[in-house]
């Protein structure tokens, strides 16, 4: 039963032969493998941070396919304006695009209650539970499909509260609101009409023009970050902070269905890591650049103003108005609402019981006195 020393070391002489012939056959096929590239553009000019949120998304999955996937991403305007994104990359002018949903709004104005108005008291990562959770995905697809839109979407980065708008002067109470030229967009367009607004629904690298040559009066985009560099402090110096009309929005990334169907399974589940990934640090880079640019701005004189609970209060009961309204004449858009009312109410019990009021620490801890 024992085996001679001469033909053991013949048996392992064969088999590191075969196994360094294997590893010279599989190497070629792994150097040799195709690059697939695609061409992105996103909907934000090439300085604004979330156009880098962009390009972070892209570098995730460029570095975690390998070589095997690139995507490059171009800013706003380089190949269609902001607003027709999702044309471009449903018609494949462009592979795909990184924007929001609510810029998709005149296609079907249910496309805006992602991320628009209050949410039924949702925040935004709730928003997104409900969506990836509790029916958004299937709802949001459905109306794609209905808009004859051939595309895949992924949503992704809840983002912080939206100030109410930067302003000549601040604004104490509704009647001021009268008549203001103010920019927005999605279903904020009928809440700040609403609310007595006339409203100009322009792409967010216009808008800091638009106030600075007096076409608007005031305006709304998004963040601290964003509204900082695209230059809202050099034509405005107040702003009101806290608002329901854009309280719950979120990131989409959109893929041309075709170009996305011929990946292979295993890029198609990078590209879903990546997202959540993206997601995650988003969110903390925001927290993180935003309260930077905050501080940044309040050095540089811009007032800022907490957006009086009156204003705040009829942005609800106008909302009510709007909503009513839209269900009435699209069944999309009242189904879309019932779903995030359930999820809403059950998620929203359970959160607002649970969390703790985080800013009584912070209070305690820093404005003594």
């Amino acid at each position: 039963m024992t085996q001679k020393p001469s033909a053991r070391r013949r048996f392992i002489k064969a088999a590191a032969a075969t196994t360094a012939g294997a590893g010279a056959l599989a190497a070629p096929m792994v150097s040799t493998a195709q690059t697939t590239s695609l061409r992105f553009q996103s909907t934000w000019p090439a300085k604004d941070i979330f156009h880098e949120y962009a390009q972070d998304f892209a570098k995730k999955v460029n570095d975690m396919a390998g070589g095997r996937l690139k995507i490059e991403v171009l800013p706003a305007g380089s190949v269609v304006p902001a607003f027709q994104l999702l044309e471009a990359v449903n018609k494949g002018t462009l592979d795909g695009g990184h924007g929001v949903v609510a810029y998709h709004y005149g296609k079907n104005s249910a496309l805006a209650l992602w991320g628009s108005g209050p949410g039924f008291g949702m925040d935004p990562n709730m928003l997104l539970s409900w969506h990836n959770y509790g029916g958004g995905e299937a709802l949001l697809e459905e109306i794609y499909k209905a808009t004859g839109m051939d595309v895949v979407s992924f949503l992704y980065g809840p983002m912080p509260t939206q100030p109410y708008g930067w302003f000549k002067k601040p604004v104490a109470n509704l009647d001021q609101m009268k008549g203001v030229k103010f920019r927005t967009v999605g279903l904020a367009v009928d809440l700040y009409t609403e609310q007595g607004a006339a409203v100009n629904p322009l792409p967010g690298g216009e808008i800091v023009a638009a106030l600075d040559r007096g076409l608007i009066d005031a305006a709304e985009f998004n963040n601290a970050t964003s509204d900082r560099i695209l230059g809202f402090p050099d034509v405005a110096k107040n702003c009101m902070l806290q608002s329901f009309h854009q309280s719950t929005e979120q990131f989409e990334i959109l893929f041309n269905k075709a170009k996305y169907n011929a990946l292979p399974n295993e890029l198609k589940k990078i590209i879903d890591y990546a997202v959540q990934a993206s997601s995650a640090d988003m969110s903390w880079k925001a927290i993180d650049r935003n309260s930077k640019d905050y501080a940044e701005m309040k050095k540089a004189g811009v007032a800022f103003y907490k957006t009086p609970d009156a204003i705040l209060r009829n942005q609800l009961d106008a909302w009510d108005k709007v909503v009513a309204r839209k269900s009435a004449e699209n069944p999309l858009f009242k189904k879309v609402l019932d779903s995030q009312r359930a999820f809403a109410q059950r998620a929203g019990q359970w959160q607002n019981d649970y969390l703790v009021d985080f800013k009584m620490a912070w209070n305690h801890y820093f404005r003594k006195g």
